[in-house]
This record gives structure tokens, sequence and C-alpha cells, in this order.
């Protein structure tokens, strides 16, 4: 059995629903302070939801090298209904050549590959020329305020250089390495309140409906998302699409007017947009209709890109020695911890396994690819080391 299989069953076994890290920081961790990795974990948030952080780094001989960073996290969605489960979800189990339980590929599997790909590395090379680090954190599918956004300002605080970064998230579509994201589009959510005056639905000249002031202006931001009026994307990046998500009003009673309507939407744009620009064109419809409103915004997270370069071109040349694939490049999806390291790495790219089941009932990987994910992530290591590591 593969030392990365049995490392992803172990990391699985250990119940981890965020903000729970269950321990696996401290397993991955042993494993490389005794490869020589220098270790620092990081807690924060309140008491009742205390996220655990690893930063660990092994440095090479020369200070100018550069640097790689793999990251990811130790935390798991829920499970669900545990009867619908064919097997326990913290219980690793073998059914018809896959893995299977929560975390099996977001991302347990992909943290072992890490670090067993640097094992294998460092075996083979044991003075590198390039510093390796692990950025992990156990609060990246919940709300992500207190994980990796908290390590990567503290990194900046202490003017820690990153050069490359491999984010671990499931982003293959077929085959491990069919696709990789060297870049997410951004997202950013408003909150949009429109005031009313509450009344007896029988005497409208005494209220003033919300919902009847908000629709012209709401039909004329239906109508750009539709025409694709926000902007037209570009080579790497779909045009930005808004949506709304909740839309509330009234008492529920059938008789009266309401006094407000909520509206929450979100935008997810790409680098043609800014938040700003998206906003200032919110704001002109609604000003221009006329609504009484109240709107906050909440920017979830920038656009990013990685352009074709060192990074991108040793992922590409891995995957096609392991795998025998041309790698595509995307920015499809949602957003992950990348758009954060992105604001203080120069390059970064997400990498992992085949994406069908992730959050699933009975997540599964195939067992065959868990070791082709090892090799590609040690395969990036030696190609970023041949170029030379110095900044």
């Amino acid at each position: 059995m593969s030392r990365t299989l049995l490392l992803a069953e172990e990391l699985i076994s250990r119940a981890s629903v965020t903000p729970e890290d269950g321990g696996c920081q401290q397993l991955i961790g042993e494993r490389l302070a005794a490869l020589g990795f220098a270790l620092e974990t990081i807690e924060s948030g309140p008491a009742d939801f205390r996220v655990t952080n690893l930063w660990a780094i092994r440095r090479a001989a020369d200070p100018a090298a550069r640097t790689l960073v793999f990251a990811g996290h130790t935390d798991v969605v829920p499970t669900g209904p545990l009867e619908q489960w064919t097997s326990p979800p913290f219980t690793p189990t073998h059914r018809d050549g896959r893995l299977y339980g929560r975390g099996a590929c977001d991302m347990k599997t992909s943290l072992a590959a890490f670090v067993v790909g640097i094992e294998d590395f460092l075996a083979a090379e044991p003075d590198p020329h390039l510093s390796i680090a692990l950025l992990l954190t156990s609060d990246e599918e919940g709300p992500a305020v207190d994980g990796t956004v908290v390590v990567c300002r503290r990194l900046a605080e202490r003017g820690e250089k990153l050069h490359y970064c491999i984010v671990g998230e499931p982003t293959s579509v077929e085959r491990c390495g069919d696709m990789i994201k060297n870049g997410r589009r951004g997202t950013m959510s408003g909150r949009l309140t429109v005031n009313g005056v509450q009344g007896h639905i029988a005497y409208p000249h005494l209220a003033r409906n919300p919902v009847h002031q908000l629709a012209p202006a709401l039909a004329e931001l239906v109508a750009i998302n539709n025409a694709g009026g926000w902007d037209g994307g570009n080579r790497y990046f779909q045009p930005t699409s808004w949506q709304i998500s909740n839309f509330h009003a009234g008492t529920g009673a059938s008789n009266v007017i309401p006094g407000s309507a909520v509206v929450d939407f979100n935008f997810r744009f790409s680098t043609e947009s800014s938040p700003e620009s998206l906003q200032q064109r919110v704001h002109a419809v609604l000003d221009a209709h006329g609504v009484d409103y109240d709107l906050k915004w909440t920017v979830g997270g920038l656009p990013f890109l990685t352009q074709p370069g060192a990074l991108v071109s040793a992922v590409q040349a891995a995957i096609r020695a392991e795998a025998g694939i041309e790698t595509e490049l995307s920015t499809s999806g949602g957003t992950s911890d990348a758009r954060f390291i992105a604001q203080i790495c120069e390059q970064v790219v997400e990498l992992g396994p085949v994406n069908a089941s992730i959050h699933k009932i009975d997540e599964h990987i195939a067992v065959s690819e868990i070791d082709t994910l090892t090799h590609i992530y040690t395969r990036t290591l030696v190609a970023l080391n041949q170029l030379g590591g110095a900044a």
C-alpha cells in the first residue's frame, strides 16, 4: 500500500468539520519536523469557533532562494445524513478501486500527497536550491476569516517572500491533472434593503410598496446581466455574472403592504471589472429609478490570475510526464483560499484530484490516481529546483 494512501486514510479517520482540525495538522507537522521543517501554529477566532493554522517551512541554505508553498485545509464540510452514507464518513473504506470518506477528495488526499511528495523529493535532493513551505488551515470550508487570510497577513507583516504556491483544491474533471486553476473570479455580495411604508393593502395611497418601487430597477439589473453587460470577460475569465440569492418582503399576511424588501445578491467578477466599478453601476441603476434604499457590500475576494510562466510550465510538464495528458488552464468554479495567497505570492495555481464527489454523500477518490497526484507534486518540485531557486 502506498505511503500517500496510508496517510490519506489516517487523515480521513480524524473528524475535522470546520473549524475542527482533529489533530490532522499535528500529524502532518510531525512528518515535516522529521524533514527539518520549522513549525508554527497560529490559532485565531473566538473561543467557540477556534481555528488552527499551521505554517511550516524548510529554508534553503541560500537566503535568496525562492519559496514554493503547498497550501490547503484540514477541515471538511459536514457529513449530511449519516444513514445515507454507504459506509461511515470518517472510516476510510475501499470499494471498487475507490477510497471513500469525508475529505477523501476535498482535500485530505492532496495533503497526504504534499507530504509524501516532499519526502520523496528531499530523499533525492537533501540540499535543494528551493525553500519549501506548507500553509494549512481548519477554516476554509467555513467563514474563512480566521484561517489562511490570517496567516497571509502575518507573513506579509514579517516580510516573508513567497514565489510559487500550489493549492491542493480538487480541480480535475475526469482524470487527475486534466485541469488546473491558474486564477479565480472575484466574489462580492450585496444586501439591498428597499425602504417602504407598511399599510393595509386596501388603502395603498396610505402606504408605499417597496417591491413595486424596486421592480423596474430590478428588471434593468436582470437585463444587464442576461445580456452579458457587466463586462465581456477575457481570454482567461468568463464574463462577470450577477445573481440574486434571496428576496424577502412582507409579514406573511395577504392584506399587508410590506414596509421593506431585502434582496441578497452576488457578483462573480473577472479581472475586467473591479468592486468599485460594479458598485457604481448598481447604485446608478437604483438612483435612476428613484429607489429609497440602503445597500451594504461585502467583498469576499478579488480575482487573481497567474499568467503562464515558471510555475504553470513546471506543473504542465509534471502532468504531461506523469499522466500523459495536456492540462487545461481554467478560472472557472467558486472561490478558494488561493484568493488570499495570491495577494502575497507571485504565482499561484490550484491542482488536485477529480472533483465530481466533493461535498457529496459517499465522497471518494480513485485509488489509482493517489500516487499519480503525489508524483506530479514531486516532479514540480524537481522542475522548480532545477531553475536554480535564486530570486
